[in-house]
């Protein structure tokens, strides 16, 4: 895609990256900062043009469409995300692996994957800062806000879609990593149970097992090692239900430890004194196909040093 100012008005040539995309998703992802509103407004008035004509917010664009765009203000994002946040830098130190195409970053616990809720940014928005010259950087998928790890980015929409292509497909291999009470029976390598979403009265959003109605689930278990009083298993998601794996896990009678939503409190006491004060849960490996290298790739993330002091002093203990 090139892009070039005459005074304020833009004018953007697409490229493979956008074609077949609707005119009004491309613009909300190129004005970022621009309400979508404005967006249908400029549309609606004929201030965004394709090859000098109207066109209509459901319209594809082709390869060599030719965008003239209006001047309109675009919000600085450092209104929202300051650039200079510790939080924000330090991300660079979490990049994985990054080429032209995409990015893995390990997500540190505690920063949501996006803003919203009472959040004023999350990761990609802060991602979004670091990287002020993509202009078209989106999640590939999500993990809980207290979740660490691998976590896959996309520069392009054509690398978006590709991607998001081997989620539906289940070609993506995902694994997490996670800490659960008591002993794990080899013998359950699988969960099947269904899960559904519930809102409690507080307005928090709970998942519960529900086998009748709720949305068809699966996830893949293997024992990596044993405690005491606990297991490290690996966790493969052949699904992706929101909290499935904590949920799998609590159900099966293994809560992971300091889950303050579906954990059991004297086990996560227990943790505490190993000095975990986080979810154990960590996205440890991902393996793709790069649709762009056209290769496949295996990257890793290692752990904190919360998860792996952690396992350092069950070690220790183990009799």
């Amino acid at each position: 895609m090139s892009e070039k100012n005459d005074l304020q008005v833009t004018y953007v040539t697409i490229n493979e990256d956008h074609l077949g995309q609707r005119i009004d998703n491309f613009l909300i992802t190129h004005l970022k900062g621009v309400p979508k509103s404005a967006i249908y407004k400029l549309l609606r008035k004929g201030e965004v043009r394709v090859n000098k004509k109207r066109i209509k917010p459901v319209y594809k664009l082709q390869l060599e469409d030719v965008l003239r765009i209006a001047p309109i203000r675009v919000a600085e994002r450092e209104e929202f995300v300051p650039s200079k946040l510790d939080k924000v830098t330090r991300l660079e130190n979490d990049i994985i692996f990054e080429d032209k195409y995409l990015i893995v970053i390990n997500k540190p616990s505690g920063m949501a994957v996006h803003g919203g809720s009472g959040l004023s940014y999350g990761l990609i928005e802060a991602l979004r800062v670091l990287r002020p010259e993509e202009r078209s950087l989106e999640l590939v998928h999500r993990l809980d806000r207290d979740t660490s790890g691998c976590l896959l980015i996309a520069k392009r929409r054509s690398v978006l879609t590709a991607l998001h292509e081997q989620l539906r497909e289940k070609t993506m291999e995902k694994n997490y990593w996670a800490l659960v009470d008591g002993q794990w029976d080899s013998k359950t390598k699988n969960v099947t149970e269904g899960l559904r979403k519930n809102t409690l009265k507080s307005g928090e959003r709970v998942v519960r097992v529900d086998n009748t109605e709720g949305k068809p689930s699966h996830t893949r278990f293997k024992v990596l090692e044993r405690f005491n009083e606990c297991s490290l298993v690996q966790a493969s998601p052949v699904t992706g239900r929101t909290h499935q794996i904590r949920v799998h896990t609590q159900c099966k009678g293994h809560p992971i430890a300091c889950d303050d939503k579906y954990g059991d409190e004297e086990f996560d006491n227990s943790m505490r004194k190993t000095g975990l004060n986080r979810l154990f849960l960590h996205a440890h490996d991902l393996t793709f196909y790069h649709p762009k290298n056209e290769t496949t790739m295996r990257v890793e993330a290692p752990l904190d040093k919360a998860l792996a002091n952690c396992l350092i002093k069950l070690r220790a203990n183990k009799t």
